[in-house]
């Protein structure tokens, strides 16, 4: 038997430990992790490197020439687990946040009540660039803009969940929190028999069943594609993934064609009308048309037929306008607005460049404070104060006061740590959480689990894959 905890002192909202000692749900694991030697733990380790390995499960960083490098994606072996209190607090809190966001697409591309009532100014969605002008007045089935959403989730000090962003376009990742959970039960069966765990793997068949509920054709067996830009995308992996568990066909742009406002898919038997599309495709490729005229990606027509009510596309074009980071500091508002309800989860503060008292407090603050660019994901156009040098942040100050519009600013808050195995022991790492929210006909429906990122290196934030980070099965206690 080995003694994994010896060195380990939080200096925050630790997971695993508290003040007192090992946390009750997290006791169990730490007497099966212990009850192993050294060789047999790393073992384990290289076990789950192996299976990712063998299975491709992969992600592909992007460099400066714009290279793709592939990797697989790493994971740790130790679990991090969730109490059922504080998973209904999410669950809830979620839940209240994605109605009231569909509400806001809804108006924001129709009646726009939200600006003449003024709740939110009209220049913040008039300079957002996806604003998508060409869709406004679409009738979309049940008037659902945001099918599946990968909301960011934090710890802080005190053990508070905060939402730190909004993914409502094409959110990725969910394929790894299903493989995460198959590696675990692989590498330690009898532990997660002998913890009351609730189930993740039902997602695919959850999504297909929105997907197909989403059809313009009352028919029994509607066509449902997923279109992905092709294998040199970095999230290519969890595309054949998710067509593979939900028994889709995978396309691409030119396996499809628009006849008439209507959508086919190519196939050895003729032209199939293609009634839903799962698209993992940014809107500015989706329709050469319409968008980027020199996109081959997408589908010429497609826009037309989506207008037209032939074909439904998820998640709905222009949703972006609701997940820029400039905008997301309003979804409280929204919340009282359209549902009259107290949010449940909060907000990170968040600082609005354009107004001048705000810009100057985060000037006078900027070690204490993270930069981020309104329009940037995956960890990108991101300035942490407190490891940024002088001539950073300098820079960082000019850009805003260039374009003010294009950054907002947070107090730097320590996300909650959980023990990781790393070089033969223990060690603290930083955590977020990304749960999946479906949204269909009857309403919201959250899988019991989500994508745990983990912050490899000591003492960092940043969780990213693209930016060095990790990942752990998440488990939702019942």
């Amino acid at each position: 038997m080995i003694k994994l905890t010896p060195n380990l002192n939080p200096k925050g909202w630790d997971e695993m430990f508290s003040k007192e000692g090992v946390r009750e749900p997290y006791r169990q694991v730490l007497q099966t992790l212990e009850s192993l030697n050294l060789e047999k733990l790393t073992q384990k380790q290289r076990q789950a490197s192996e299976i990712f390995m063998n299975q491709g499960i992969t992600f592909t960083v992007y460099s400066d020439n714009e290279e793709g490098i592939e990797r697989i994606f790493p994971f740790d072996i130790i679990p991090r687990i969730i109490t059922k209190r504080d998973w209904l607090e999410v669950e809830s809190g979620i839940a209240q946040r994605l109605k009231a966001l569909n509400l806001f697409l809804e108006d924001i591309y129709n009646q726009q009540l939200i600006i003449k009532d003024g709740i939110l100014p009209a220049s913040l969605i008039a300079s957002c660039p996806h604003y998508i002008p060409e869709v406004q007045g679409i009738k979309l089935p049940h008037d659902i803009h945001v099918h599946i959403a990968g909301i960011d989730l934090i710890r802080g000090a005190e053990g508070e969940f905060y939402v730190l962003e909004d993914n409502l376009r094409c959110p990725s990742g969910v394929s790894y929190m299903l493989e995460n959970r198959e590696i675990t039960k692989r590498v330690f069966p009898e532990m997660f028999k002998s913890n009351n765990v609730s189930m993740v793997v039902n997602y695919p068949m959850i999504f297909h069943n929105i997907l197909v509920s989403l059809s313009p054709r009352a028919i029994s067996n509607p066509n449902v594609v997923l279109l992905t830009p092709g294998i040199y995308n970095s999230a290519y992996y969890e595309h054949t993934f998710l067509a593979r568990q939900m028994g889709i066909p995978l396309v691409e742009g030119r396996d499809l064609v628009v006849n008439n406002n209507k959508v086919y898919m190519k196939t050895t038997s003729g032209l199939h009308q293609v009634d839903v599309i799962y698209r993992r495709l940014d809107d500015e490729y989706l329709d050469p048309l319409v968008f980027k005229p020199d996109s081959t990606l997408g589908i010429p027509g497609l826009i037309s037929a989506y207008k037209a009510g032939n074909v439904a596309l998820v998640n709905a074009v222009g949703n972006g306008v609701a997940d820029d980071k400039a905008v997301y500091a309003y979804v409280p508002q929204m919340i009282k607005y359209y549902l009259n309800e107290e949010p449940i989860l909060k907000n990170v503060p968040t600082y609005q460049m354009e107004n001048k008292e705000e810009r100057e407090h985060v000037f006078a603050n900027m070690e204490s404070m993270v930069i981020k660019e309104t329009n940037q994901s995956g960890g990108y156009g991101m300035i942490m104060g407190n490891k940024a040098t002088q001539e950073e942040l300098d820079k960082a100050k000019v850009a805003i006061i260039d374009n003010p519009r294009n950054f907002i600013a947070q107090p730097i808050i320590q996300l909650s740590t959980v023990p990781c195995f790393i070089d033969g022991e223990l060690k603290l790492r930083h955590v977020d959480l990304r749960p999946y929210a479906l949204c269909g006909p009857k309403g919201v429906e959250i899988v019991p689990g989500g994508l745990t990122r983990v912050a490899l290196t000591e003492g960092s934030l940043v969780v990213n894959s693209s930016q060095g980070g990790g990942s752990k099965d998440t488990w939702i206690m019942k």
